[in-house]
């Protein structure tokens, strides 16, 4: 890890105001609530790039960048795929993040912050639309949804699959009739908690102790390199020696998190991520610089803890990965109130890993 200071996430239940849009939150699961009012992403932008199926909202990370008017109110979207056959190892296309950035003094909110403990007048506004720009919402997702029911032309859909989900969960039976409700969760939304923040506690002898360890690994690398130019080593040798450095890198992640095992998110913008392995992990090349052109640093990574949390295991036909890392615009540029797609790089482990860190 680089000095940046980094900041955990853990999930807390709290008052359904408390996520709406109007307080800024970050948090998991449920529907998005979204920054901007125009300039939503929409499908197929939010289809997986595998199965081409919608993607689910995952979580949202309330970044403001202080001294930096235009992204005063700042936002990262993190969506992910519901099929499980997507997830294939180290594969990132069945995910995507949008930011979506503010200036203080904008048409959606009031220039002052609201009142952290006073709920709105009203606390359950119609979530089926934004109040300001009109844009209608999908009732499964919460995402921008135009197409409605041809029956009672009050449900609004994202697209056909979404209907026709709706159709056979409750809409069927209240389509046009005097029970009609728009209320019931979806149940194709994840659990939904907010995502409270405290610094991580880093004492001075264990960053010192960080740097000797990093030091003396890349010493012992050099020296394997230098043997490697001299000695013809087999195959099983080769492995031998990732899956001790893997063993190494994994190790570590252990260590990092066992003071704070219940963290689902690790910030630290212009940091480094904390691998979970030491295969797969991304060269600067790797990652892409944003459309105007600016390089694109970390921002904040998915804890494989989450996954707890958001009820999808299935005996072995859950959606999974080790860790998620996410790039964003080092400008953090502006485009007019428009979602800007980011970056994001999954890294897998393998299954021993993953029964020490999510045990059953």
């Amino acid at each position: 890890m680089s000095s940046a200071e980094v900041v955990l996430g853990f999930l807390e239940e709290a008052e359904p105001w408390r996520l709406l849009a109007p307080q800024f939150p970050s948090k998991v699961g449920g529907k998005p609530a979204w920054l901007s009012q125009k300039g939503l992403p929409s499908l197929p932008g939010l289809e997986c790039e595998i199965c081409r199926l919608p993607m689910a909202f995952l979580l949202q990370v309330y970044a403001p960048i202080s001294g930096q008017d235009r992204s005063f109110h700042r936002t990262l979207f993190l969506f992910c795929c519901k099929t499980h056959e997507c997830y294939t190892c180290n594969d990132s296309r069945c995910m995507k993040v949008f930011r979506s950035q503010l200036p203080r003094r904008n048409e959606f909110y009031p220039y002052n912050p609201p009142p952290e403990d006073e709920p709105p007048s009203d606390p359950t506004p119609d979530q089926s639309v934004l109040p300001v720009s009109g844009v209608k919402l999908c009732w499964v997702c919460g995402c921008p949804g135009s197409k409605a029911c041809s029956r009672c032309h009050t449900v609004t859909y994202c697209g056909k699959q979404h209907q026709t989900l709706h159709w056979k969960h409750t809409h069927k039976k209240e389509c046009c009739g005097q029970e009609a409700s728009i209320v019931p969760t979806s149940p194709f939304l994840f659990p939904e908690f907010e995502l409270v923040t405290e610094p991580e506690e880093v004492e001075e002898e264990e960053e010192k102790k960080d740097t000797k360890e990093a030091e003396e690994e890349e010493e012992e690398e050099a020296g394997a390199d230098s043997l490697a130019d001299a000695l013809e080593e087999t195959d099983l040798e080769e492995m031998a020696m990732h899956e001790t450095e893997d063993n190494k890198v994994f190790q570590r992640f252990k260590k990092k998190i066992a003071p704070e095992q219940h963290q689902v998110v690790r910030y630290s913008r212009g940091g480094s991520p904390l691998w979970i392995s030491s295969q797969h992990i991304p060269s600067d090349q790797d990652v892409p610089p944003c459309t105007c052109g600016a390089k694109r640093i970390f921002e904040f990574q998915v804890m494989p803890q989450l996954l707890n949390s958001l009820c999808v295991d299935s005996k072995g036909a859950s959606i999974d990965w080790g860790t998620l890392a996410v790039y964003a615009c080092s400008a953090s540029c502006y485009h007019d109130d428009q979602y800007c797609p980011e970056f994001i790089w999954k890294q897998d482990v393998n299954s021993d890993q993953h029964t020490q860190i999510n045990p059953t």
